[in-house]
């Protein structure tokens, strides 16, 4: 499916690797302007590379979600520069540790809700009226299949990703009236530095590579999306309902 950006302004954090890194540039292939967000100066600059080798553009924003001023400051800067934003691509998370629950360090259990939660929605806060500014503003927040399985010692990541998937699902019903439309994705398990830390003796070959995640996000960018407040399972290729508990 080819998707025409032309023209937008889309936002990525966690661009600096992964499924941000490869999202990121397919949004540049696509024609957007990408907004890249990451702690990693290095890794921003080799994206910057891959975007301009594909003759796109990009504006590199190196910095820590932990650090929420920061993230307050880069809604106002997209503002003065821009005038609005089209696409948010909230990738950015920490596993933190597998550990049972009752070991997790304070320290380690605020961390992961500190940049998966907190920031999250700072973000949210922070880029809402651009998105609004938008004719077809687009919302993508990264979850996972941690946030409904519950694994047995993945507390703090499960936790943080329920979280997020209700900020995402509360969010979508808030502005349903509106044109943003607001996704959340469960990419499953795939070939990252976090699979790796989580699951290090699994064989990386076997998992999907981050590019093949990130073309099957592009599509939930487009104009022409018309669901929100779903989930869309990379794995199945399919966006499905929530329901209560039964």
């Amino acid at each position: 499916m080819n998707i025409n950006l032309e023209g937008k302004i889309a936002l990525v954090t966690g661009a600096s690797r992964g499924i941000g890194y490869f999202t990121a540039l397919e949004l540049a292939k696509a024609g957007a302007h990408v907004i890249a967000c990451a702690r990693t100066v290095g890794g921003l600059e080799d994206l910057d590379d891959a975007i301009k080798a594909v003759g796109g553009t990009a504006t590199l924003v190196p910095f820590d979600l932990a650090d929420m001023n920061a993230i307050d400051a880069l809604g106002g800067s997209i503002f003065e520069r821009w005038g609005k934003l089209d696409i948010l691509v909230a990738n950015a998370g920490v596993l933190g540790v597998i550990s049972p629950i009752g070991h997790i360090e304070a320290k380690v259990f605020e961390k992961v809700m500190t940049i998966n939660v907190t920031a999250t929605w700072r973000l949210i806060r922070s880029v809402d009226p651009l998105l609004a500014r938008s004719d077809a503003g687009r919302a993508v927040i990264l979850s996972s299949g941690a946030a409904h399985k519950c694994r047995p010692f993945w507390g703090a990541y499960s936790a943080s990703k329920a979280a997020v998937e209700a900020l995402a699902r509360t969010w979508a019903g808030e502005s349903q009236s509106t044109p943003l439309r607001v996704t959340s994705v469960d990419p499953g398990a795939t070939r990252t530095a976090m699979r790796a830390q989580a699951v290090p003796g699994e064989d990386p070959q076997s998992l999907p590579h981050p590019s093949e995640v990130a073309k099957a996000i592009l599509p939930l960018l487009g104009p022409g999306v018309t669901e929100t407040g779903k989930l869309f399972i990379v794995r199945e290729n399919k966006l499905v309902d929530y329901r209560l508990p039964e």
